[in-house]
């Protein structure tokens, strides 16, 4: 008998057959951890749990953000005295020698509503019916009035795209209440958000804190969440092969002293496959009643809604939900033509919002869920001319950052309230005005954070979402 008579005993399979055999099953481990390791993750600081340093008021956090800007001047932030100086130039030169028409009065009427009296623009009617339950800030403000820094300083409080992102330091701080489902997920109705990914971004940060990056253009749960299920192999035999798999990387693990890319995975993939139940039966926004759907309109936006307080009810820490308009993919970005924009942009957006606060509201949530509504800043107070020749009809409004308007409800703020001003034009906030640092640290606080003791050790220095800045706006909380 020679060798080649002698029977073969089976050959296991590599690692890499392992990986390459199970990556069938967890298409959505690039939403939250495989692609993380492109992010930089850091392997200074042991990941864990630094939070909560106090009782929290808020347990989940939904932030709908107007990407774009929506003018605070014609929705928020009622000024009657820019009739008074419509025409004149905001930077005492020449009309002619600037691309504006002067200041220009919003066509749209404001009226008092709720007990609390406040005025709402009648582009935002469905907000108007729950402003009680609102708290209106008129006095923000931020660093710079252009898009990608702005946008950047919103989402991570800082205008280069190096930072984690807010839901990053939310997961780090606080961990998960699901382990089924990911822990920070954003909603966008396409890939082409200005900045993109950046603005969700674990950064620094170790990858189990990156968002969920979710596409929902198509509202079907198999669509959003394609390449979950995995079709060739039962769930009992994906546990036996992950759990192998386990052993393999944490033997790997080990002999590496930790290493947080790996760890990530590892906790990814556990993730991704327990998802492909309890994230299926979340996502599937068609197991409302369809009078809830019609109150949230069938929309883009109006459905993301809807499943962001799916998910927020099913123990998602934070939600994040960009905006783009009906049928055009517009973000509140009015150029020009902005009182038709407006029109547009207010009737999707204020009819989802309200019915999430109403939705929220009536299922007992809102008490510790946290809902934001806002842009990354707000539009001029004067006029932008697309060309010379404009009609008042497609004048539009150009980035304004030193005075915009936010919505803030539940989890702990007070509602019927307006806090801060800007100046009788709108041009500057005047009156306790809020920076972006003291939104963030003011969010955390909320959430049962101190802003100033959520740090994560990076790079031989100790780095916070604030930075070095930031107060809590303690005037706004219950």
């Amino acid at each position: 008998m020679t060798a080649r008579d002698l029977p073969h005993p089976p050959q296991l399979p590599s690692r890499r057959d392992l990986l390459e055999r199970l990556g069938a099953g967890f298409g959505l481990l690039g939403l939250a951890g495989m692609i993380a390791r492109t992010g930089g993750l850091a392997a200074e600081a042991p990941p864990g749990r630094p939070g909560p340093h106090f009782a929290p008021r808020a347990k989940r956090v939904i932030f709908l953000f107007m990407n774009g800007g929506p003018s605070h001047v014609d929705t928020l932030d009622p000024k009657p005295a820019l009739r008074e100086y419509a025409g004149e130039s905001p930077t005492g030169k020449e009309l002619r020698r600037t691309k504006t028409a002067g200041f220009m009065p919003s066509p749209f009427q404001f009226e008092r509503h709720g007990r609390s009296g406040i005025e709402v623009s009648e582009l935002l009617p469905g907000i108007a019916s729950v402003i009680d339950d609102v708290c209106v800030v008129r006095s923000m403000h931020t660093s710079v009035p252009n898009h990608e820094p702005g946008l950047l300083m919103m989402n991570c409080g800082n205008l280069q795209p190096i930072r984690p992102s807010l839901g990053s330091w939310l997961l780090y701080g606080l961990g998960t209440e699901n382990e089924d489902l990911p822990g920070f997920v954003v909603l966008r109705p396409s890939d082409k958000i200005v900045v993109g990914p950046a603005l969700w971004s674990n950064a620094f940060l170790p990858g189990r804190y990156q968002a969920a990056s979710v596409i929902t253009s198509d509202p079907s749960a198999e669509r959003m969440l394609a390449n979950i299920q995995n079709p060739a192999i039962e769930r009992s035999e994906q546990r036996r092969q992950l759990d192998l798999l386990a052993r393999l990387n944490r033997r790997h693990l080990d002999q590496r002293g930790g290493d947080a890319e790996l760890d990530a995975q590892i906790q990814a993939m556990e993730t991704a496959f327990r998802m492909q139940s309890e994230a299926m039966e979340a996502f599937d926004i068609s197991r409302e009643p369809a009078r809830v759907r019609e109150a949230y309109g069938d929309t883009p936006f109006g459905r993301s809604c809807l499943l962001a307080r799916r998910l927020v009810e099913s123990g998602v820490r934070m939600v994040q939900v960009y905006y783009v308009s009906n049928g055009s993919n517009q973000p509140w970005d009015t150029h020009k033509n902005n009182d038709d924009g407006h029109r547009k942009l207010c009737a999707d957006s204020d009819r989802a919002t309200a019915a999430l606060l109403r939705d929220l509201k009536e299922r007992g949530l809102l008490d510790d869920t946290l809902v934001i509504w806002g842009g990354e800043f707000g539009r001029t107070p004067y006029s932008q001319l697309p060309d010379e020749k404009s009609e008042r009809s497609s004048f539009g409004r150009d980035h304004h950052h030193t005075a915009f308007s936010m919505l803030i409800a539940g989890g702990g703020v007070r509602g019927g309230i307006v806090h801060g001003a800007s100046d009788d034009l709108g041009m500057t906030a005047v009156e306790s005005p809020v920076h972006v640092h003291d939104l963030h640290a003011t969010i955390l606080h909320l959430l049962g954070l101190d802003h100033e003791r959520l740090t994560y050790r990076y790079s031989g220095r100790d780095f916070r979402l604030t930075d070095v800045h930031g107060r809590v706006v303690r005037e706004i909380i219950a």
